[in-house]
């Protein structure tokens, strides 16, 4: 449906049968896609009663450090905001290499060290967690294996109940990260917040009604294929969406993608935006971060550029060539759900290129990084799951 002006308007959030997938459905990462509402249910039951021990364990410290890779990275992200906007805490993004490849001890008294690994198994984030846990952090393991070494090296282990993850690009694993750190930014807040718990025990609801958008994100990606590479943006919570959902681009569908805070975008890179390179821009439907995409997208189709928005209410989508559906969530609840539509863009491109979004090459379960700095890909014999 069109609205005037030409363009889109927002995709309805459909339930029930009619969010059937289209054709692809036998793909393992489709099923998982569809399995999100359920193992984000389990993940909050499973996590929201362990509130008052994160925050026991978080009192004493002042400031968070996250130490990832891949997609756990991604989700880390999200967890700075919810640190530094909801809970009033500094939070960083560890370079993991300073303790495992240069051995720098660090003073981290008063640091409360989050390691999120999805297999639990990345040597790399086990040492380095437990290198922060030698220099006085407080520790926090999220992870989707209780028995991982990542768990074990933890003070505290936030086990993840995404259940077995068979395809190789994470989905479900990765936004029951971002449950797991929705629930620890509660525990680091000065309050309880009711109205943040609420909108999180929605967001369940939201991911099962944005799989609705499938037929629609199979559209969408039939624009994608054979353009030369695609801008993803967005802003402040939905930044860890963009990031995302550039790497899915990458690793599943072997296109050329950018994930960047639009703000970056601006300062320069925005010159690869053009008629080969379209824009996929994520947002929540409100917060303060929306006008600057809208902004974006307008900017981006009046330089003769297609622009693609996920989420952002009718005012992205007014300002789209072609918009799906994001989540009625706040913008500090949304990532949750604001990915899943991209989701179903990548799952759909990747079968349009005649790519198996099941078995991308060179992607491997979990990445180990040898001492001398070198990447080596192994699969974890006791799980698929990746990190």
């Amino acid at each position: 449906m069109t609205a005037a002006g030409g363009r889109p308007e927002p995709a309805e959030l459909v339930t029930g049968p009619a969010a059937a997938a289209p054709a692809g459905a036998g793909t393992r990462m489709l099923a998982e896609i569809a399995e999100q509402p359920v193992a984000l249910r389990r993940t909050l039951d499973e996590l929201l009663p362990r509130v008052p021990e994160i925050a026991a364990l978080a009192g004493r410290t002042r400031q968070v450090l996250f130490v990832a890779r891949g997609s756990s990275d991604n989700a880390a992200v999200y967890g700075r905001y919810l640190c530094e906007v909801r809970a009033g805490r500094l939070a960083t993004l560890a370079s993991p290499s300073v303790a495992t490849l240069y051995r720098r001890r660090l003073p981290l008294d008063g640091v409360l060290a989050v390691g999120l690994s999805q297999s639990g198994a990345t040597a790399e984030i086990v040492e380095t967690l437990g290198w922060a846990r030698d220099c006085g952090a407080a520790t926090i393991a999220v992870t989707n294996e209780a028995a991982s070494p990542l768990a074990s090296v933890a003070d505290l282990a936030l086990v993840t109940a995404a259940g077995p993850e068979l395809a190789l690009p994470a989905t479900k694993t990765y936004t029951t990260q971002l449950a797991a750190l929705a629930v620890l930014g509660l525990a680091l807040s000065e309050t309880d917040d009711a109205l943040f718990r609420a909108a999180l025990r929605r967001a369940p609801d939201s991911v099962e009604a944005l799989l609705g958008v499938a037929a629609a994100a199979d559209e969408l990606a039939a624009e994608l294929v054979g353009v030369r590479g695609v801008v993803v943006s967005g802003r402040g919570y939905a930044s860890s969406t963009a990031l995302e959902l550039a790497l899915k681009f990458k690793e599943t569908c072997y296109l050329n993608a950018s994930g960047l805070s639009y703000a970056d975008l601006l300062h320069g890179p925005i010159a690869v935006v053009g008629p080969d390179t379209p824009a996929l821009l994520v947002a929540a439907s409100d917060g303060p971060a929306l006008p600057g995409v809208v902004a974006l997208a307008r900017r981006v189709t009046e330089a003769g550029a297609r622009a693609y928005g996920v989420g952002g209410g009718v005012e992205l989508a007014a300002a789209c060539d072609r918009a799906l559906a994001g989540p009625a969530l706040p913008e500090d609840v949304a990532p949750l759900a604001l990915t899943v539509p991209g989701q179903l863009v990548v799952e759909a491109l990747a079968r349009r290129l005649g790519i198996d979004p099941d078995a991308p090459r060179g992607l491997r379960k979990i990445t180990q990084t040898d001492p001398d700095g070198g990447a080596r890909s192994t699969i974890d014999p006791g799980a698929a799951r990746p990190t």
